[in-house]
């Protein structure tokens, strides 16, 4: 497999990129009004929000990649 289409290919669209949008808006809102008690819980959610949201808007998801995968249109 070439690199360039592990690390850069579109591999996520449709549904599956509402969804990553969507929890990560969520997790960032929830972090910004405080709704979660510091600790462990916080970096989880941030965790979250970077993760959905940078694939969302890349397009792309690593595991996918290494799957196989796509939800992306050809």
């Amino acid at each position: 497999m070439d690199t360039n289409e592990l690390l850069f290919k579109e591999n996520v669209g449709g549904f599956d990129l509402f969804i990553r949008a969507l929890l990560g808006t969520l997790a960032i809102i929830a972090l910004a009004m405080d709704l979660v008690a510091p600790g462990i819980w916080q970096w989880i959610l941030a965790l979250i929000a970077l993760i959905g949201l940078f694939s969302s808007i890349t397009r792309h998801c690593l595991p996918y990649s290494l799957m196989g995968f796509s939800t992306a249109r050809k």
